[in-house]
C-alpha cells in the first residue's frame, strides 16, 4: 500500500492565495493528496468550505492557520494545526494581528510610488481576496503585471525585503500570545519552513529552545519554502530537538509555488510525522 500522501500547508484567497478555499482542495486532490489542511494567513474564514470540499472529495481534512510571529525582530510564521476553528481566543486572536494590515500597505505604496511605481496600493488591491488581508504578496503579483519583474520570487528580491524601496516592517503576536490561540483552540504548533529565516545557528537555535519551552513540538520539514538539501538539515533538527515532523508544499498559487502537489518528496527516514495518531 503506498504511503498516505499529507499536505498540511495551504493558501487560499481568503488570505493571500488566488483560488478559493473549494477551488484549492480540488487543485490538491488532483495533485494526489489523501489529508490536506488550508493554513490561510492569521484568518480561519475558509476552513468550512475546505472542509466540505475536502470531504466531498474523499480527503481527510485538517483546519489550520498559520500566524505571523515577531521574534527577535524577525517575522517567523507558526502554523496551526488541528484547530477548532470558532474558539473565540483564536478568532479574536488572529482579528487583533490582522489590525495594521492596511495601514502597512498604504506604506508600502508610498514607498513604491517614491521609486517610480505609481499607484501601488490600488494595483494590488485587484489581487486582494479578503480586504482585511492585504499582504506584499499581493504588492508582489502587481509589480509582476506591471511587467518589474517577471515573478513574485523576484519582486521580493528587489523591492519588498529589507532595505529594499517597498520594505516596510509589521509587528506581528508574540511566540507565545500566537501558541496560546492554537493552544486554546485544540491545535498543534507547527514552526512553518524554518530555514527560510535569516538566522545564525546560535539564534535560530534559541528560537527552537524557546519554543521547546512554550510547550511546541512540530517543525516543518518537508515544505516548498524549503530547498531538497534542507530537507535532511531539519530532520535532523527534528531529531535532535525531539519534534514531530510536517509537510507541506506551502502552496499559494498553481505554477507560482516552488513545488507542485504531485512533486514534494515524503518526509526524511527516522522522523514522526506530526499526523502520526490523527487518521
Amino acid at each position: 500500500m503506498l504511503p498516505m500522501k499529507v499536505d498540511l500547508h495551504c493558501h487560499s484567497n481568503v488570505s493571500d492565495g488566488v483560488l478559493a478555499p473549494a477551488a484549492v482542495a480540488a487543485y490538491a486532490r488532483k495533485g494526489g493528496v489523501d489529508a490536506w489542511a488550508l493554513t490561510d494567513h492569521d484568518e480561519i474564514g475558509g476552513i468550512k468550505a475546505a472542509r466540505a470540499k475536502a470531504e466531498e472529495l474523499g480527503m481527510r481534512f485538517v483546519p489550520g492557520v498559520e500566524i505571523s510571529v515577531t521574534w527577535a525582530g524577525e517575522t517567523v510564521h507558526l502554523v496551526g494545526l488541528q484547530v477548532d476553528e470558532d474558539n473565540a481566543t483564536l478568532v479574536q486572536g488572529l482579528a487583533a494581528t490582522r489590525n495594521g494590515r492596511d495601514a502597512r500597505g498604504r506604506e508600502i505604496a508610498a514607498q513604491l510610488d517614491q521609486a517610480g511605481i505609481p499607484n501601488a496600493y490600488e494595483g494590488a488591491l485587484k489581487y486582494v481576496g479578503n480586504p482585511d488581508l492585504l499582504s506584499r504578496t499581493h504588492f508582489a503579483r502587481y509589480l509582476c503585471e506591471l511587467g518589474k519583474c517577471s515573478n513574485t520570487s523576484e519582486v521580493f528580491r528587489r523591492y519588498l525585503t529589507e532595505g529594499k524601496p517597498g520594505y516596510v516592517p509589521h509587528r506581528w503576536a508574540t511566540l507565545a500570545d500566537a501558541m496560546g490561540w492554537i493552544r486554546a483552540a485544540g491545535g498543534v504548533p507547527v514552526i512553518a519552513h524554518p530555514g527560510r529565516y535569516r538566522f545564525d545557528a546560535t539564534a535560530e537555535g534559541a528560537l527552537f529552545d524557546e519554543f521547546k519551552q512554550l510547550g511546541g513540538n512540530a517543525i516543518e520539514v518537508v515544505t516548498g519554502s524549503h530547498t531538497p538539501d534542507q530537507y535532511a538539515t531539519y530532520a535532523e533538527v527534528a531529531r535532535r530537538y525531539g519534534f514531530l515532523a510536517s509537510r507541506g508544499t506551502d502552496f499559494h498559487a498553481p505554477g507560482e509555488s516552488r513545488v507542485e502537489f504531485d512533486q514534494l518528496p515524503p518526509l526524511p527516514s527516522g522522523v514522526t510525522p506530526v499526523w502520526h495518531d490523527w487518521f
